[in-house]
């Protein structure tokens, strides 16, 4: 067992979240009833706090949820609806405390999503200036370039089956940017920093052209599926530190 406060503040400590100017709230979002002084014994990771995870959460037995895209968004209303009450209710029923960390995890050097996402591909990175300020993505990098085609596979066995390609760029790929979920809108920025493409999750309907046209790669391999890797590392991380157990709910999404 370990007390929330203590978690929470090792996370916090860890990601570094005031530095990130980010859509949504980070950290606790739901308190546990006990508060701070709350003793943890499973915590949950899920990619989305949406009602599925929720409920896989609570059958869990899950005393914290740990997520990546919490409840809360800008431009969310006041008001609950429907949708956001009956996911509020599992938590509050289980008396589950819920946590989240979008962009700064998305963007830690370690546990992130795009730096494992790097080290999966057997790539080494660097934080990539062209994602914003703090970074929240990165550069992957092989010394000796890869043809595309080993590369859309790699990916492809690293996140799902079946990624979009949209080609443009160079035969082998030496330097490519990697910001997980919905990203295709840098692709400019891709070209403009002589990166060799972009992996991210979602397509826009004009990433196709603008792949051709600045000529480089654009590879979609889903939201969900590229940005797994970040709350199990946190989860893991958890666990080793102070002794609880951590498990991983993935409730599959092929966007």
């Amino acid at each position: 067992m370990a007390r929330l406060g203590d978690l929470l503040d090792d996370l916090d400590a860890l990601l570094a979240p005031a530095t990130f100017r980010d859509f949504c709230p980070n950290g606790l979002q739901v308190p546990h009833p006990d508060g701070p002084d709350a003793e943890i014994g499973t915590v949950v990771t899920a990619v989305s706090a949406d009602l599925e995870a929720l409920e896989a959460a609570a059958d869990a037995g899950a005393d914290l949820v740990l997520v990546h895209h919490g409840l809360f968004w800008d431009g969310d209303p006041r008001a609950l609806d429907p949708v956001a009450a009956a996911r509020l209710r599992v938590l509050l029923a289980g008396g589950i405390a819920l946590a989240g960390y979008h962009l700064p995890l998305d963007g830690h050097a370690e546990l992130g999503n795009n730096a494992l996402l790097a080290d999966a591909l057997g790539a080494t990175s660097e934080p990539w200036a062209g994602s914003g300020s703090p970074a929240i993505g990165v550069v992957a990098t092989w010394a000796d370039p890869i043809p595309v085609d080993e590369l859309v596979a790699r990916i492809a066995g690293v996140t799902q089956p079946d990624p979009l390609h949209f080609p443009g760029g160079p035969d082998r790929v030496g330097r490519l940017a990697i910001v997980s979920g919905a990203a295709a809108g840098m692709l400019p920025k891709v070209a403009a920093d002589g990166l060799d493409g972009l992996l991210t999750g979602e397509p826009r309907e004009q990433t196709r052209g603008l792949a051709r046209e600045h000529g480089v790669h654009a590879i979609c391999a889903g939201h969900h599926a590229t940005e797994t890797g970040g709350v199990q590392a946190l989860g893991a991380r958890l666990q080793e530190r102070f002794g609880i157990t951590h498990r991983f709910v993935d409730t599959g999404n092929p966007i």
